[in-house]
């Protein structure tokens, strides 16, 4: 088993790489360089972090062109989703901008959306998102999801938190670059202070919205 030693330069190089030659013929004479640069670090990273953050999954690279009309056929992004609870957790991206990490939820179901709103709405539980996110952005984090243009039928447009009122899924995210760290071992312990502060986040959508 590979141990983990950073994320290479070159998985970086890779995807500013294919954003000019996405397709098939490309991507065979350089899945070489995809296995060793993208996929074998993430792999070794992905069994470390498991333990810390709960199982963990990293994203085909291949797009679903059925039903789009970008026909390239590769992301130009390798992601990988860590999480205790389906739907809800921690996320992390590698692309030629560099390493971008994140957490929070996506899905959109209903009942698992009224139950979000319904702790919005209520005092205790709704101050408390509303302090972590408040962290979460003063720690320069962006908070990201699908939101409604107006506040939610049912709820006062003079609400005391009408913007987290809107949202149908939550996350943050921090764009982190290409820092002097990237590429080694202690990369590791740099990924998991920040999933660390995204865990309030996915602790309290656990507790009062999972799935």
């Amino acid at each position: 088993m590979e141990t983990f030693n950073g994320i290479p330069t070159a998985a970086l190089d890779f995807y500013a790489a294919l954003e000019d030659n996405n397709n098939r013929e490309w991507w065979l004479e350089h899945k070489d360089q995809y296995d060793g640069a993208v996929q074998a670090p993430l792999a070794a990273l992905l069994r470390e972090l498991e333990p810390r953050f709960g199982p963990g999954k990293i994203f085909r690279p291949y797009r679903d062109v059925r039903f789009s009309p970008n026909k390239e056929p590769y992301k130009s992004a390798q992601g990988m989703f860590v999480s205790n609870h389906e739907g809800v957790g921690f996320y992390l991206q590698v692309s030629a901008d560099g390493l971008l990490v994140g957490g929070g939820y996506r899905s959109v179901a209903p009942a698992q959306l009224a139950r979000y709103r319904a702790a919005v709405d209520a005092s205790a539980s709704g101050k408390g998102l509303e302090t972590i996110m408040a962290g979460l952005v003063a720690a320069g984090f962006t908070i990201e999801g699908q939101t409604l243009k107006t506040t939610p039928r049912g709820y006062p447009k003079d609400h005391a938190r009408p913007e987290l009122l809107k949202h149908k899924t939550l996350s943050a995210s921090l764009s982190l670059g290409s820092p002097d760290w990237l590429a080694t071992a202690a990369a590791q312990g740099h990924i998991e202070e920040y999933w660390e502060r995204l865990r309030p986040l996915v602790d309290w959508v656990i507790r009062y919205a999972a799935p």
